[in-house]
């Protein structure tokens, strides 16, 4: 019989992720996407589209659609539904995996100002920042309202809520990948003097860090918080090989 993986996704990495399972003729796959994106990309096999209601929820759509594999590939700054899986991966007694991609690492050239939440990185650009480039997604805008004396330029997938209330300046509605050439011109544009991104690791955004380094412009990084202490791996393939040694 087939083995039910059901996929947490909404990144690229669950996207490649779906793509390379549904080619292993044992498993029948399910990936979830929470809904958040009004255009999400194109996904390999059966998609479920919506929230679960926490742990519970979640813990009985694991035993009601018979999930045998469960692997949480979604956005590394996804805590809540990270740390609901793992409960109610531990309450249905299957086993689970976390697919994470690296964070960035500061190299030389980088002037990162480290900070461990969108509250504190507002204030730091409180006391330094007058044009600063927003790159940390619709749902946090709300922690950068209020500072008259700053220009953001945000930048998103999509609008945020109507009720959501966003800093003065302009919003871009733009998904990646961006190259080098467009993020420098779009820093030259409008003369930003600050980047505020999310340690998100990986390729598509990455392009904003090298730009800033080039142009010594200081980045307000955002670091993650601790995802649980569960089975990891940082790559597509890793989360293949996990996936074989459970169908043996």
């Amino acid at each position: 019989m087939k083995k039910r993986l059901l996929i947490l996704g909404g990144t690229g990495d669950a996207a490649q992720l779906a793509a390379r399972v549904s080619q292993i003729p044992e498993i029948e796959l399910i990936t979830s996407l929470a809904g958040r994106t009004q255009q999400p990309s194109p996904v390999t096999g059966a998609v479920r589209i919506g929230g679960f209601g926490g742990i519970d929820g979640l813990a009985e759509y694991l035993r009601s659609s018979s999930i045998d594999l469960l692997i949480d590939a979604t956005h590394p700054f996804a805590d809540r539904i990270s740390l609901n899986a793992t409960i109610a991966a531990a309450k249905c007694q299957i086993p689970h995996l976390i697919l994470v991609r690296p964070p960035w690492d500061k190299i030389e050239g980088d002037r990162w100002i480290e900070v461990d939440s969108h509250a504190a990185a507002a204030r730091v650009l409180s006391e330094r920042s007058r044009r600063v480039f927003l790159t940390i997604g619709r749902q946090e805008l709300g922690a950068f309202a209020g500072w008259d004396n700053i220009w953001f330029l945000m930048r998103a997938i999509d609008p945020p809520d109507p009720e959501t209330k966003i800093p003065l300046g302009k919003l871009l509605l733009a998904k990646g990948p961006f190259s080098l050439a467009s993020e420098l011109e779009l820093m030259q544009e409008y003369q930003i003097d600050t980047v505020v991104s999310k340690n998100s690791g990986g390729d598509a955004t990455y392009a904003k860090i090298v730009a800033a380094r080039k142009l010594g412009i200081p980045v307000v990084m955002v670091q993650r918080n601790l995802l649980p202490q569960v089975e990891k791996v940082s790559g597509v393939e890793g989360a293949i090989d996990w996936l074989r040694s459970h169908l043996n």
